[in-house]
């Protein structure tokens, strides 16, 4: 490559008769340009689209190169390019009058902005542009940049993007429905496989601090911002650290302005709610608005492809599942920097609002805690009443009714197991099996009329309307047959999870029978919510079994 500074002056940058040209050599390529036929792809590379530039530059001695600009990676459906705005920064400032490209899809596949920079704004800095494939030189041969070849030769060029940019999407959807891992960089806990890139590996250094958050999470009751201050205490890099400095990759987060990978609380929300940590693939959570708006949207939740169990989980599934359960929940923090146990618990019976945490002092000094209406603290005492209930109360009542249940279960457990057996086998063996066969032949049977309906359109026996009206009525029923037969699955596999002793309501309960204090893994795990009346009693909702109700005595 040339220096920068050549024998054309700012002197004569405008003007058009001279001599000499200072060209800027421009080469892109782009996903796009990956074409089949591999002497395609050879011919777009770097290193051709370079040594077809430089030879072009030797037999010609009024081109002195300026400089060489390269956007390797980047679309030509936009100009939102490094090497391109470089490229337009030094036009403005007079130190190129020639910009030379192996040919127009170079420049760009964008047919009107294409257009754009050809007929209007390269003329009005009075740059010569030339296209050597496409013998387009605006120079020596003026009409070759106004003829009608050269729009249409943009116009196919851009439909080339689009429709690449159809099968590229097409493609990735594909694999993404079969689970394999298509992006560029895995969540924190993971690498990718060095014999498939499409599958996620365990990295045991990273999973292991996943791991952490989940029981710190879960078993200790800690906060995302208490997690937090953990981690940044142990000198742990965030996900963005850690992969730019252990796993040496070259990644980049856009929210980071400084090179700051200390953990913050999104970071520990994103991973607590990411089932990648179970196995699951999930992708398509954004896209971008079109192959020429390379805006990025997000896409609602139903549309997002997961498909499970394709690799090995870091988190076991229970784990998992109650670190959602707590992100569901209140989860303020004490000065501690821990939960209460009761925290996202507690609502108020009348308004259904959250109850409020209080902190009172007594005559003789004594400090207690007690639970309010969060309606009547925060908003009015017209909207609701005060439902006050002291925390001592509290565990001491629902300690006593588990305690209760505990001792019932254990006591009938026998009679339950034989009782579910007698009521329940004659219908998973006879019942179930039944209803499934004859469920799918009604499949079947919809399906073969579905198929028909074509050829009825086509012979013209029912019109456009009314096919598209019955078509969309027998997908809609096939649907609610197939819901109907995972319905029926669960039902047998909860039959005959009773009939094996291992109900979850019972082993939940059964594996706290010593329990002599509360915390919060046993009330998360055993209890749903817990409604405070305004005269001191409570109802308990427990995951697995009905409400109960108890009394507490005022103090």
């Amino acid at each position: 490559m040339a220096g920068r500074k050549s024998k054309y002056s700012s002197e004569n940058s405008n003007n058009i008769d001279t001599k000499i040209w200072s060209v800027a050599q421009y080469i892109r390529l782009s996903q796009e340009d990956n074409d089949n036929r591999e002497d395609k792809q050879e011919s777009n590379s770097i290193t051709s689209q370079k040594a077809l530039l430089n030879e072009f530059i030797e037999d010609h001695n009024d081109l002195i190169v300026y400089d060489i600009y390269v956007d390797d990676g980047y679309t030509g459906t936009d100009f939102n390019r490094p090497g391109f705005q470089r490229l337009l920064e030094d036009m403005r400032n007079g130190n190129i009058n020639c910009v030379l490209v192996k040919d127009l899809s170079r420049l760009g596949r964008n047919y009107i902005e294409v257009g754009n920079y050809i007929e209007q704004i390269f003329p009005l800095f009075n740059i010569r542009f030339i296209a050597i494939n496409d013998n387009v030189d605006s120079f020596k041969n003026p009409t070759s940049s106004n003829t009608i070849l050269v729009p249409f030769k943009n116009l196919i060029n851009d439909e080339y993007a689009r429709d690449t940019s159809i099968k590229i999407k097409s493609a990735l959807n594909g694999r993404k429905k079969k689970g394999e891992f298509v992006g560029s960089f895995p969540s924190y806990g993971y690498v990718k496989d060095e014999k498939d890139k499409h599958k996620l590996v365990i990295d045991e250094e990273s999973a292991e601090i996943v791991r952490r958050i989940f029981e710190w999470k879960v078993n200790e009751g800690l906060g995302n911002l208490s997690i937090c201050h953990r981690l940044n205490d142990m000198g742990v890099l965030n996900p963005t650290g850690y992969k730019k400095k252990k796993l040496n990759q070259n990644y980049n987060n856009s929210k980071m302005k400084t090179e700051d990978y200390s953990w913050c609380p999104s970071t520990v929300r994103n991973i607590l709610k990411n089932d990648v940590y179970i196995g699951n693939v999930t992708q398509g959570k954004r896209k971008v608005k079109s192959y020429k708006i390379h805006k990025v949207e997000q896409v609602s939740e139903d549309e997002w492809i997961t498909v499970e169990n394709m690799h090995e989980p870091i988190i076991d599934k229970e784990l998992f599942f109650k670190a959602q359960k707590l992100r569901q929940v209140d989860t303020r923090v004490q000065n501690t920097g821990a939960l209460s146990i009761w925290a996202g618990i507690l609502r108020c019976r009348d308004c259904g609002r959250s109850m409020h945490k209080k902190y009172c002092k007594n005559a003789r000094g004594r400090v207690y805690e007690y639970y309010i209406c969060g309606t009547y603290r925060k908003k009015s005492n017209k909207l609701c009443t005060k439902h006050t209930l002291k925390v001592e109360e509290l565990e001491n009542s629902v300690l006593e009714t588990i305690k209760l249940h505990i001792k019932l279960l254990i006591d009938i457990e026998d009679i339950l197991e034989k009782v579910n057996k007698s009521r329940t086998q004659k219908l998973t063996n006879e019942n179930i099996e039944s209803i499934k066969l004859s469920k799918e032949k009604e499949i079947e049977k919809i399906s073969n009329i579905k198929r028909c309906l074509y050829e009825d359109w086509k012979h013209e026996d029912i019109t456009r309307d009314e096919y598209i009206e019955y078509k969309q009525k027998y997908e809609q029923d096939i649907k609610r047959i197939k819901r109907s037969i995972m319905n029926l699955d669960s039902q047998k596999e909860r039959q005959e999870e009773l009939i094996a002793g291992n109900s979850k309501w019972v082993e939940s309960f059964k594996k706290n029978k010593n329990i002599t204090e509360l915390d919060r893994d046993i009330i998360t795990e055993l209890i749903d919510n817990i409604e405070v009346y305004e005269n001191k009693k409570i109802k308990i909702h427990f995951k697995f079994i009905n409400e109960i109700k108890t009394p507490l005595e005022t103090v």
